[in-house]
């Protein structure tokens, strides 16, 4: 098998690229580098410098690589930029989709794995989210991971291609430090930015009706995620080879709820830090508790997150000081030119 990975050198595509590697999988990947890093890359895996809307790139690309299988992360994933930019979110999310698939099914390409998210389920009011939960999104990026599962199935039942979509929960940490999140959109990050500017983790919202009033979520190890697309991946293969084209869409969480005010204790306590959080108002839109049930990965892929919520926060931690010292050495270099 040799795999495209869209995305392949963001935050979570550069774990599946590496996960694939351990796993003895041939890899490719292709991005278009605006919010990728080629760093991330490891050295000998072919990096295609391009979009999923180029239909020409991506058709060199899948015939001169004979990629067998797509794992597709590349997409914009900002829930407030989609608010401000849906018609830009719905370009890249849906319409470049719409593109690799065309190109996947006339390349004969009989595997296709699709990167979703926990977004499409809105605010469920139900204590652990299932498969079948009701999907309401809140969010034009979550509309558009709604409406890529839709396109995703209907294509595979239509060319013959076996397809997963895994709907991620919270992403965090990091497999080694050079591939951690350098992002600043998600809880853990925001905040580490926090401590930099000597503040306090901010929380929004303490009177929600849970245990101590803050949100409660589901946080999954970005390794243990990365570890989940090989377990889909290559059950694809399997029904491919049987000639057994299936669908599978299933939740890549641990199961647990981790309250916001407890994680912050859990930065605090893993980074060394005593600041007092700052509350603040409510953000419009965050439901009080999203939990994933995890029994049907398990049960279908036989898999199961491995990694606690401290290993996320100091893996997370030794990242973030790190990609630090970087941008530190690069900005003094800058100076130096």
């Amino acid at each position: 098998m040799t795999f495209l990975i869209t995305g392949g050198a963001g935050y979570i595509g550069a774990h599946v690229v590496r996960a694939m590697l351990l796993a003895g999988e041939r890899v490719v990947v292709l991005d278009d580098l605006s919010t990728g890093n080629e760093d991330r890359v490891p050295e000998g895996v072919p990096l295609v410098v391009g979009s999923v809307l180029d239909r020409l790139v991506l058709e060199k690309t899948l015939r001169e690589h004979k990629i067998t299988g797509v794992v597709h992360l590349a997409g914009k994933k900002q829930v407030g930029e989609s608010v401000e930019k849906p018609l830009y979110y719905y370009h890249e999310n849906v319409q470049g989709l719409t593109v690799l698939l065309q190109a996947v099914a006339d390349a004969g390409v009989r595997n296709f794995l699709f990167s979703s998210s926990a977004s499409v389920y809105g605010m469920p009011d139900v204590d652990l989210v299932t498969e079948d939960t009701p999907c309401a999104p809140l969010s034009p990026y979550g509309e558009t991971k709604l409406a890529g599962e839709w396109l995703v199935r209907a294509a595979g039942k239509a060319h013959g291609i076996s397809t997963a979509c895994l709907r991620y929960f919270n992403v965090a940490g990091a497999a080694t430090p050079e591939l951690a999140d350098t992002g600043v959109f998600n809880l853990v990050p925001m905040v580490f930015e926090r401590y930099d500017a000597g503040e306090g983790a901010k929380i929004f919202g303490d009177d929600y009706p849970t245990p101590d009033g803050t949100c409660i979520r589901d946080y999954i190890h970005v390794e243990d995620l990365a570890e989940a697309h090989v377990a889909a991946a290559r059950k694809l293969a399997e029904w491919a080879a049987a000639e057994d084209y299936k669908d599978l869409t299933v939740n890549i969480g641990r199961g647990e709820g981790v309250s916001v005010a407890e994680m912050v204790e859990l930065l605090n306590k893993g980074t060394g830090h005593d600041r007092a959080p700052v509350i603040s108002p409510r953000r419009p839109g965050d439901p009080a508790k999203v939990v994933a049930s995890a029994d049907r990965i398990n049960a279908v892929l036989g898999w199961k997150a491995r990694h606690d919520v401290s290993e996320m926060v100091t893996s997370a931690w030794a990242g973030w000081e790190a990609n630090k010292v970087a941008r530190k050495d690069a900005h003094r270099d800058v100076h130096k030119a």
